[in-house]
């Protein structure tokens, strides 16, 4: 058995799933609400404060789903209960963005700024610094693909070069660094 796959998903408090025609999957919270279509040979049951998942037989490609299922359920039942949360740190001179209701401007070190669009379900926040330390973007959202998705696509916009480590990166993330040209002696 799937280790992952085998473990039950504990529903908290004030929080709901359902089972709706096609297997789907709904899952209801304080921060919001989540659905996922699950493959019909899974089974998921959901019996009292827990969710179940099983899959038919040992074949490899139930086997690599069972987990799979059990894990973007458990996923969504985190988010709809704690939400999800990335920290991101704009290196470098002039760097910085800005929220302005769903845009985010960014300034990037190139000629022009940057505006980019979130999605209905994801929040940003830029927290005040201290003078002297780099900026630092927070975008919460309860849909831990999309909040990864829109993390991955602002890191994209100037990713961290490996000789200064001017760029964005997340918070925490440690860059591999490489040295510099040197003069060559004679």
């Amino acid at each position: 058995m799937s280790r992952i796959g085998k473990l039950p998903v504990n529903l908290p408090d004030k929080v709901s799933a359902e089972l709706l025609p096609g297997n789907v999957v709904k899952v209801k919270g304080p921060l919001g609400e989540l659905s996922q279509k699950v493959d019909p040979d899974i089974t998921v049951a959901i019996e009292g404060k827990q969710i179940k998942v099983t899959r038919p037989n040992d074949l490899p490609r139930f086997r690599s789903m069972h987990g799979l299922y059990r894990a973007l359920i458990n996923n969504m039942v985190v988010g709809v209960s704690t939400g999800y949360e990335i920290k991101q740190e704009f290196v470098g001179v002039g760097y910085r963005v800005s929220v302005q209701g769903p845009v985010l401007v960014f300034s990037l070190g190139y000629s022009h700024e940057i505006q980019m669009m979130l999605p209905a379900e994801v929040k940003a926040e830029t927290p005040q610094v201290k003078k002297g330390e780099n900026p630092i973007l927070v975008i919460r959202s309860c849909d831990k693909q999309l909040i990864g998705q829109v993390a991955a696509k602002i890191r994209s916009l100037r990713k961290p070069e490996p000789y200064k480590g001017k760029g964005i990166k997340f918070v925490g993330e440690q860059l591999r660094r490489k040295a510099g040209k040197t003069a060559a002696a004679k």
